[in-house]
């Protein structure tokens, strides 16, 4: 199957990494190389490394942008390991980086890789890197009740959790819980009929929560804003599109924490923490899909894009 991803917020992304024909750029999150097709345009003797831990993604990317040559390398991670791997090209300082958090259309249209909840003989799968030794059935089938409970109700934001779990482990005592169908008829029977009108699928926010807690999603972003912006030139800017609010308060804490660390009491007169600006917010509030786009692709209704500029301190 063909590697698909609507890039979501396309020209509001690339007008707001201000691309410099000569700069370096970072895509953190390739898949398909939509967005990464309008950067690489852009560039003359500018560079843009491309990171995916999805080798589909890679090989699929790699044809998508074979017209720039040498202009792009593309790097089998993930952006957690930004720093070191551009250490290794020689690049310490770039002009932008992209992250665009959403799961492709492929990995949710292609029932093999697990992601989807709507094909009842999908595995739970849902590894975005493939290496990974662990999936999501292994989630459902080891973690304690407790853990099991934490990662639904904090990641999925789902009230029914501990009825789901109650439910997960009496069903994984008979037998293993391996595929979609067999989670989704435990999910319908946890969660009250009249409780389901109205809020799509039964099963959408635990499989949210499961994927979450398996490509360490949230742990990874929360722990390295703060280095990307590291890795920014002056006026060189960190662009985020994130999907769903976990990953949106944690952009905008981030974001905000870096234009004013300043730990002081806020009635002292002068600053003594001697923590610096790294530089300043652009997006106040965040940028959403226009109507043309929300017509387009349903999916790009929850996206938010978020803009943080390097300043010298």
């Amino acid at each position: 199957m063909e590697f698909n991803h609507y890039s979501v917020l396309l020209n509001e992304t690339i007008d707001n990494l201000n691309i410099k024909p000569d700069g370096i750029y970072v895509d953190g999150t390739l898949g398909g190389g939509g967005h990464s097709y309008e950067i690489a345009k852009r560039l003359t003797t500018g560079h843009l490394y491309g990171f995916d831990q999805d080798t589909d993604a890679l090989k699929a990317a790699g044809e998508r942008l074979k017209e720039f040559g040498d202009k792009v390398t593309r790097i089998h991670s993930n952006y957690e390991f930004m720093k070191e791997k551009l250490l290794e090209q020689g690049v310490t300082k770039v002009d932008g980086i992209m992250l665009d958090l959403g799961v492709s259309s492929f990995q949710l249209d292609e029932a093999d890789r697990g992601f989807t909840y709507r094909v009842d003989d999908a595995p739970l799968d849902m590894r975005m890197d493939k290496d990974n030794p662990m999936t999501a059935a292994d989630i459902v089938n080891t973690y304690s009740a407790e853990d099991l409970t934490r990662v639904l109700f904090t990641y999925g934001e789902e009230k029914f959790s501990k009825q789901i779990v109650k439910n997960i482990i009496k069903q994984r005592e008979i037998a293993p819980i391996l595929t979609a169908g067999q989670l989704n008829k435990i999910i319908a029977e946890s969660i009250p009929k009249k409780a389901q009108v109205g809020q799509g699928h039964p099963s959408k926010r635990t499989y949210q929560a499961l994927r979450i807690e398996l490509n360490r999603e949230l742990t990874v972003l929360e722990d390295h804003i703060d280095d990307m912006i590291d890795l920014l030139n002056p006026d060189g800017r960190l662009c985020i599109i994130t999907f769903h609010s976990l990953e949106d308060r944690i952009t905008k804490v981030a974001f905000k924490r870096n234009e004013d660390p300043c730990t002081c009491p806020k009635d002292f007169p002068v600053c003594v923490c001697g923590k610096k600006s790294k530089g300043k917010v652009v997006t106040r509030k965040p940028i959403l899909p226009s109507e043309k786009e929300l017509e387009e692709n349903s999916r790009s209704k929850s996206a938010k894009l978020r803009v943080f500029e390097r300043k010298d301190s």
